[in-house]
């Protein structure tokens, strides 16, 4: 079982902060850090001292680690346009030597959109599926050969497909809660399937319909990581959980039904109920990103007896 970091720096959060917690994640073991992509801060917290771009982080966060793999969970498809992502992407996987890993999805947040001036479209799954579309081509396309591609959102013509990702395939990763099109859409572009903050039924029975969609598009099932993303809360004994949980603003008992909290024993055997069901991969959310000492119990009691 794989442990990522997960981080939500739009809850207050800037780059010194974010260099600090991913140089934990690379010294503690841990197998990447991941942040996500919003602009404003949710629920009570001031997100201060201002939002911090996902790929100018990653950018930053290639040239000053070493091994962990960097990415979003999830790129917002409405932030930018394919072709400049495409090249934003590429060019972070050259800066950190071919660890860079792009979760892509259609964005959702109207009020960050309305607060910078984002166009919020009507229409976002099949813009979503546009970009994937033309993400992919134009990293796949052969040198000196040229990429087009006439949508109903996007026309590219005749793009020199540059400049070339350092790994011969990005990884991209799909996510979500739909029925329908959305393990289709994975099923087509995605090397990693995602589901956010979902108890094991419901993420057994997202499995199956991406696995189903998988076979029904002509690739094995097991051609894909299947992976969830949880908040985490760990402790010692039970007052240190209660002191993490009260930090976050969240309580004990409904931490411990939507995530993984309690004692490292506790959350080892969750993770094991989530690996049951076919997960090979846990995205840790880490809300309070001042408390080292939750990663190193996390490293030294959960991830150690992972193996």
């Amino acid at each position: 079982m794989d442990l990522r970091i997960f981080t939500e720096p739009q809850q207050g959060a800037d780059y010194d902060t974010l260099l600090t917690v991913a140089r934990a994640t690379e010294d503690l073991g841990f197998d990447a850090f991941f942040r996500s992509d919003h602009y404003v801060s949710m629920g009570s917290a001031d997100g201060l001292p201002g939002p911090t771009d996902a790929w100018i982080t990653l950018a930053g966060l290639a040239r000053e680690t070493r091994r962990i793999r960097l990415g979003t969970l999830m790129t917002a498809g409405t932030f930018r346009l394919p072709g400049v992502l495409a090249i934003q992407v590429a060019q972070v996987d050259q800066m950190s030597g071919g660890r860079v890993e792009l979760g892509l999805g259609a964005g959702w947040f109207e009020e960050e959109h309305r607060a910078y001036g984002i166009p919020f479209p009507k229409e976002k799954f099949g813009r979503l599926e546009e970009q994937l579309a033309i993400v992919t081509g134009l990293w796949k396309t052969e040198l000196g050969e040229k990429f087009s591609f006439d949508g109903e959102f996007y026309q590219l013509a005749d793009s020199p497909a540059l400049p070339k990702p350092t790994q011969d395939r990005i990884p991209v990763l799909i996510g979500g809660h739909g029925a329908t099109r959305t393990p289709r859409l994975a099923a087509r572009y995605a090397d990693e399937f995602n589901i956010p903050f979902a108890s094991i039924e419901d993420s057994e029975r997202q499995f199956g319909r991406v696995r189903a969609a998988a076979e029904a598009a002509g690739r094995g099932a097991d051609d894909l990581v299947y992976s969830n993303a949880l908040v985490v809360c760990v402790g010692k004994d039970d007052a240190e959980v209660a002191r993490r949980a009260a930090a976050i603003g969240r309580d004990v008992e409904e931490l411990k039904a939507n995530g993984l909290a309690g004692s490292p024993a506790e959350v080892v055997d969750k993770i094991g109920r989530y690996g049951a069901i076919g997960s090979s991969r846990i995205y840790l959310q880490v809300l309070d990103l001042a408390d080292l000492d939750h990663l190193e119990l996390i490293s030294a009691q959960v991830q150690a007896q992972l193996g």
